[in-house]
């Protein structure tokens, strides 16, 4: 089992050297990847997250990717419905390139329906927009030169080019437990991003899923968090993840 740990790019900790001093950390102490999550605007009132300050979340891991050589680069997870896949697929595909293959593309749907509401996307089509976004990303991708006629973005792609590709496949990872997110997972993605079930709630969801697609090429990542006080309990946590079947754990602490 592989273990990642989240950088600190939220609230009052959020700085430059400190994402730095985080990403070399982990690559020194062998750790699998770094990860980062998104906000983009948040109401003034909400009760969750904690905080609103975001570093935006590939530029923070373009920033890690120059500081480090080996760890890999996790979103953790980018909304996928809010954002436009054209720009997002291009980030990427560059971010894939100048870190030499190191991305891991986690995805959500989303939550936060003011949030939607801010960037002008309609939040009840967001799980539809998602598997559009997915194949519109995949296509622009792998496909030279590509065309595409969506559904649910105002945008026509007709015999297109977006270079350079990315210079490795981008492993796509979606969260989410519900039935329709697995299904998306087993459809759609490389790998399934569950975010802060114990191991006893993932059980029965990584055995799902292990029938569904049990091709080893399908990841099986989980989200967990840290408080710092007692490294016992979460070295006896993680070897729970791992006996119920995880792949991944990645690791936030707080």
């Amino acid at each position: 089992m592989q273990i990642g740990v989240h950088l600190p790019h939220i609230g009052r900790k959020a700085s430059p050297e400190a994402v730095t001093r985080a990403a070399v950390q982990a690559e020194e102490l062998g750790l699998a990847d770094v990860w980062v999550s998104e906000h983009v605007i948040l109401p003034k009132d909400a009760p969750y997250p904690p905080s609103p300050a975001f570093l935006e979340p590939i530029l923070t891991l373009a920033w890690a990717a120059a500081a480090t050589k080996r760890v890999r680069l996790g979103t953790s997870v980018i909304v996928l419905p809010m954002h436009h896949p054209v720009p997002i697929a291009k980030q990427l595909a560059t971010l894939q390139t100048l870190s030499n293959g190191r991305v891991i593309f986690g995805i959500g749907v989303g939550w936060l329906e003011a949030e939607f509401s801010a960037l002008g996307v309609p939040f009840r089509e967001r799980g539809r927009r998602t598997d559009e976004s997915i194949a519109l990303l995949r296509a622009l991708w792998s496909q030279d030169p590509v065309t595409f006629k969506p559904r649910y973005w105002a945008t026509q792609i007709e015999e297109m080019r977006m270079q350079p590709p990315p210079s490795a496949p981008i492993p796509l990872w979606v969260g989410g437990s519900s039935d329709k997110a697995l299904e998306r997972a087993v459809k759609l993605c490389d790998g399934w991003h569950g975010s802060r079930l114990t191991a006893e709630a993932s059980a029965p969801v990584i055995k799902r899923l292990r029938n569904l697609r049990p091709d080893k090429s399908f990841t099986i990542s989980l989200r967990t968090s840290f408080d710092g006080k007692d490294p016992a309990e979460l070295s006896a946590r993680l070897g729970a993840y791992r006996d119920a079947g995880a792949d991944h754990i990645m690791v936030q602490p707080e």
